[in-house]
């Protein structure tokens, strides 16, 4: 058998708890698929409040003595089937965050690779530059060279021509 006192204390605890959990709800704080289990278990204490006769059968089928050793023994299984749950979540978003860890290590990796083979390779293409450059200076120096040879030449035939 139930207390009243124990009726009024569920039937207010199960109120607020659904009140706090609709709030939480409309400010986003909480998933809905989370949220679902309290509300549900609320509305389980309200109806264990409302009709004892459904908490004091159970109990009675249990064989647990007294109605509210059975609540207690309720709540308290009910609430290590949730913290069983929310570990086996959390070991699920543990092992999703190592695996995007790991996905952003090897990317940053990647993108340093590709950019310090750009690097080289801007590096090669500007030393093959240099060196185009440095051949074209040599081949207008030699043209120069080979044109003052020339001239040269000419100027001494030009001058033996006079002698002669």
């Amino acid at each position: 058998m139930m207390t009243v006192t124990l009726r009024i204390a569920l039937i207010l605890v199960s109120v607020g708890t659904l009140f706090l959990m609709m709030r939480k709800i409309r400010q986003s704080k909480v998933q809905i698929e989370s949220a679902i289990f309290w509300i549900v278990l609320a509305l389980v204490l309200v109806l264990f409040s409302i009709f004892p006769a459904v908490a004091d059968f159970i109990a009675y089928c249990l064989g647990v003595y007294s109605t509210a050793n059975f609540l207690f023994l309720f709540a308290i299984f009910v609430l290590i089937v949730k913290v069983f749950y929310m570990t086996i979540h959390v070991s699920q978003l543990e092992s999703k965050i190592k695996d995007l860890v790991q996905q952003m290590a090897l990317d940053e990796k990647r993108a340093e690779d590709q950019k310090k083979e750009l690097e080289a390779r801007m590096a090669l293409e500007a030393e093959k530059a240099r060196e185009e450059k440095e051949a074209r200076e040599k081949g207008q120096a030699l043209k120069a060279q080979v044109q003052e040879n020339k001239t040269a030449k000419q100027q001494k035939k030009i001058s033996r021509g006079k002698k002669g």
